[in-house]
Order: structure tokens, then C-alpha cells, then sequence
């Protein structure tokens, strides 16, 4: 508990990627990583009982440094570690890890709120306005840690085996964490403002650099302060996955594991939606007003529609030009906008605006890649509008600068289409992996951005360098470099983390049909 919640988070995730790695190496996945390892030599354990159970407190203790349950004191001196199965010691290491996770949350949140938004200058620099944005509900969000923290340690000092933690997880999910919501719906806003007092105003800008200097921060930026809630949320539903794939099946552990897991998603849910439609709103806007339409206007900003890809391929000139044909002349640049249910075909044209030549809905196209013609065809496909803006069908033979850029419109044009690696969601044995050991920020809309220790299922991959893939805890699907991530190589691993998906998932059917066919961008 010495550590600010970003460190915390940061070992804890940089360990999970050693274990997979230990794991990935071994033969029998169920051979036990060192962090989860019982003590070879219990400490001697007392003949005498206590009349009351040691008791651990988590905000009391503020400098423990404890990583593990099992290391705790308490616990070496009890002799419970020489009684206790293996996975039940793994089951209350994983549980444990939610509650002194969510005490160095707390402290980093307190930290947040003292040191930066109390500091008496900051509240000269800033409006009242300004303030509000750069720190919306946050003092809301640490009232319902504090109070969450302080359900956990009570149950924590009921008995040093710790009989369940995801029921008070579900009762503050359901009742406390909306609080979260309004948080990161205001993240673009809290971004943008945050920019904008850099830029804008020198004495703000001096003030954040000194008070990041403080030993209290510890390297850390302000920046890496204010995105805590939006990090805790989505942490805290993979904690609960941890425990859920320790529990035993058809226990009441497992049921209220799975009832808190539900609640989580749903707020997480609620979250990246509200961050998505206050920048998607926005950038629905500027696009409208680029568009000129030579053909009939189609209306383009509305409440269900979003972005997926947008940028310019080369197009072959003439309906029924030959492949054969070797010539770049033949090519002419188009640009397309590809939206969630509509596809835009323009020619760029001066004024940074955009000529809308032909358009048609999404579920109708379909795509074909090209088999090699030699260099000047090289990652050409067709494009197939089976109803374009005339009513009429209509194709169009695309050049793409790249293979990874010619499979990601391929991809994003036609969903459905097969990839390369079928998703784990079809229950094959078998689908390559890879877990992420570099932090990714997608850069467009079809890419996917990685947290440390994310696993995901390989859909697709390219000769240089990119993968489709579909993250096992939440199905989101999209592209990173491969660079990002190592390729986990057992099958008994994958075979493993397939299980634990399947596992986490069962308690919702009618989510598990829709995994297959789910494009999320």
C-alpha cells in the first residue's frame, strides 16, 4: 500500500505477464507461477487458538508493503496456509489483490484531490468553470472508493480466510458507480481543456510542473492522475474475472462472481459509451460540413451513426478495364468514408472538402481480394456495391499503399467476411494468441488500443506487421502492430484461456451468439 494506484497497477500487470510467459514455457499449465506458489517452509504455527481472529487494516496500515495474502503475518503465523488447497490459497491471493488494489486506488485518488486540486494557487489560476471541467465529480468518485474500501476491509477482518468480496462488489456496482459514468463521459472535455490551460495559460502550466516534481507524485504526471477512475473501473471487472475463474463452479462464490461481473460490465459499458458519443458527435459534425454531394444528398450526422475508416485508395479508371493492364496511369485517387451503416465514395477537391460521387449502405457491399498480378496490381481488391446511390449494382477495382492497408478496408467494408484465424467465439480447439507487453493508443478508428497483459485471439495478421484481433475479456475487435505483443505458443495455455472466457461469459447467453458477428470498433 506504498504505492500510488499507477504503480500498483503497473507491477501488478507487468507480473501477469511474467507469469503467462513462465506458464507459456512449462508443458502442464496447471504447474503453479511463483507468485502463486505456497511458502515451501510454513512459519511454525501456534498450539494455541486465539479467542479473536487477527484483524488487517488496510487504511490503518497505510505503509504495508504486503503484496501477497500469504505473506501477511498474520497469515504465515496462523498455520491456515498448511491447511488450505492450493486453489483456494489462489482464490484468496486474487481476492486480496481487489482489496489492497482498490486501498492504493484510494490513495492515489486522495492524492489527486489534496495535492492538486486543493492547492490553494491552482484555484486562483483556474475559473470556477475550468476547474470544473479538469475535475468534474471526481471528490463523488473517491467519497464511493472510500466507502467501497471500507466495506472490503470489514470483511477482511471478519477472518483471515476471506469468505467472499464480489457481493459487496455487486451492491456498490449497482448502487455507488454510477459515479463513474459521469466521469469518463466527460473525459474528451477534461482532455481538451487540460491542453488548452497549457497552452493558454504559462502560470498553470509552471504550477502542474512543479507540484508533478513533488516526492509525493513519485515521477507521475497530473494527466496520469485524472485518468485513474476511467483505468479503476475497467481494472476492477478483469479483478472480478480473476476470481471468477478461481472459484469453484456451481458454488454461490461463482453465482455472486457472476452477478458482480454483469453490474461491471455494464458500467464499463456505460463509460466507453459516453466517452465515444461526445467525440463522435463532433466528428460527425466537421465531416458534414466537407461533403459536397454531386449525386442526391444523403444525410450524414445522425444519433446511430459513427465513423469506421476513412481515407484514399487508388481507384482503376474505366468499368471494364483489363487486370492485365500495367500502368499506374490507370489509376486515379478516391477518398471513402466508412461508416457503421454507410459507405460515402468522394474525390477530394480544393478547400479541404470532399465530392460525394456515390454512396451505398453498408450491409450491402461485398469484397474480393485480387490473386497476385504482379507488382502494379499488388494489394488490389474489388469493391462490390450490390445497391449504389443509383439503385443500380456497381463495382470499383481499389488499390490499397500496403497489404495491412488493403485487409483492414477489406475487413472494415465486409465484416462478416472470414478472416484468416477464426474467432475463438466458434469454438474451435485451437486459435493463435498473443498477450500485449506494450501499451498501445489506436491511432484510427479500426485500431484497437491495448492495456498491458490484454490476451487476445489473432483474427488476421499481415506481412508487415499488423493484427486483427479480437481481446478475450471484452470481444472488442481491431488492429495493432504485432510489435506490441508476444504470440502465446501453448496450446494447452490457449486452450486454457478459451475455457476462462467461456467460463467468465456463461451467464449470458444471448451475449455469447452475438461474440461471433460482433465488430466493435
Amino acid at each position: 500500500l506504498g504505492l500510488l494506484y499507477q504503480e500498483y497497477r503497473d507491477k501488478s500487470t507487468r507480473q501477469e505477464i511474467e507469469t503467462r510467459r513462465l506458464q507459456d514455457s512449462q508443458t502442464d499449465p496447471e504447474e503453479s507461477s511463483p507468485s502463486e506458489e505456497t511458502p515451501s517452509e510454513a512459519e511454525p504455527t501456534s498450539t494455541t487458538e486465539s479467542k479473536a481472529p487477527p484483524q488487517i487494516s488496510l487504511l490503518r496500515n497505510s505503509n504495508s508493503r504486503f503484496n501477497l495474502w500469504q505473506d501477511l503475518p498474520e497469515i504465515r503465523s496462523s498455520g491456515v496456509l498448511s491447511i488450505l488447497q492450493p486453489d483456494e490459497i489462489k482464490l484468496q491471493e486474487a481476492m486480496f489483490e481487489l482489496v489492497t488494489s482498490e486501498a492504493s486506488y484510494y490513495k492515489s485518488l486522495n492524492l489527486l484531490v489534496s495535492h492538486f486540486m486543493e492547492n490553494e494557487r491552482l484555484k486562483k489560476i483556474l475559473h470556477q468553470s475550468e476547474a470544473h471541467i479538469l475535475f468534474s465529480n471526481v471528490l463523488d468518485v473517491m467519497a464511493v472508493s472510500e466507502r467501497f474500501l471500507l466495506d472490503l476491509e470489514q470483511r477482511v477482518e471478519e477472518n483471515i480466510v476471506i469468505s467472499d468480496v464480489c457481493d459487496i462488489v455487486y451492491q456498490h456496482t449497482v448502487n455507488h458507480f454510477s459515479v463513474y459514468i459521469t466521469y469518463v463521459s466527460n473525459q474528451t472535455y477534461q482532455e481538451r481543456a487540460y491542453k488548452q490551460l497549457l497552452q493558454d495559460k504559462p502560470a498553470f502550466r509552471e504550477l502542474i510542473s512543479q507540484l508533478e516534481l513533488d516526492p509525493k507524485c513519485k515521477g507521475l504526471s497530473f494527466s496520469s492522475f485524472l485518468i485513474l477512475p476511467f483505468q479503476r473501473i475497467t481494472r476492477l471487472k478483469l479483478l472480478v474475472q480473476n476470481i471468477l475463474k478461481k472459484v469453484e463452479e456451481k458454488s454461490d462464490r461463482e453465482t455472486t462472481a457472476l452477478d458482480a461481473h454483469k453490474e461491471l460490465e455494464t458500467v464499463v459499458k456505460a463509460c466507453n459509451e459516453g466517452v465515444r458519443k461526445m467525440s463522435r458527435t463532433e466528428q460527425m459534425i466537421s465531416i458534414q460540413k466537407k461533403l459536397e454531394f454531386k449525386i442526391k444528398s444523403v444525410p450524414i450526422i445522425s444519433h446511430s451513426r459513427w465513423l469506421l475508416k476513412q481515407g484514399e485508395l487508388q481507384q482503376m479508371n474505366g468499368p471494364k478495364t483489363s487486370r492485365t493492364l500495367r500502368t499506374k496511369k490507370l489509376f486515379r485517387e478516391i477518398y471513402l468514408f466508412l461508416f457503421n451503416d454507410l459507405l460515402v465514395i468522394c474525390r477530394q477537391i480544393p478547400g479541404d472538402k470532399y465530392q460525394v460521387f456515390d454512396s451505398a449502405p453498408r450491409g450491402l457491399l461485398r469484397v474480393e481480394e485480387l490473386e497476385d498480378q504482379g507488382q502494379s496490381l499488388a494489394n488490389v481488391f474489388i469493391l462490390r456495391l450490390l445497391e449504389n446511390a443509383d439503385d443500380r449494382e456497381a463495382s470499383y477495382m481499389l488499390k490499397a499503399s500496403s497489404q495491412s492497408e488493403m485487409k483492414r478496408w477489406m475487413i472494415s467494408l465486409a465484416p462478416n467476411r472470414r478472416t484468416k484465424f477464426v474467432s475463438f467465439t466458434s469454438r474451435l480447439v485451437d486459435c493463435p494468441q498473443i498477450q500485449c507487453v506494450h501499451p498501445y493508443v489506436a491511432q484510427q478508428p479500426d485500431e484497437l488500443s491495448l492495456e498491458l497483459a490484454d490476451v487476445l485471439n489473432i483474427l488476421d495478421k499481415t506481412d508487415d506487421g499488423w493484427i486483427f484481433g479480437e481481446r478475450l475479456h471484452d470481444q472488442e475487435r481491431g488492429w495493432f502492430p504485432s510489435s506490441m505483443g508476444e504470440e502465446i505458443l501453448n496450446p494447452k495455455i490457449r486452450a486454457q484461456n478459451l475455457k476462462e472466457c467461456f467460463r467468465v461469459h456463461k451467464s449470458d447467453d444471448s451475449q455469447r451468439r452475438k461474440l461471433g458477428s460482433r465488430n466493435r470498433q
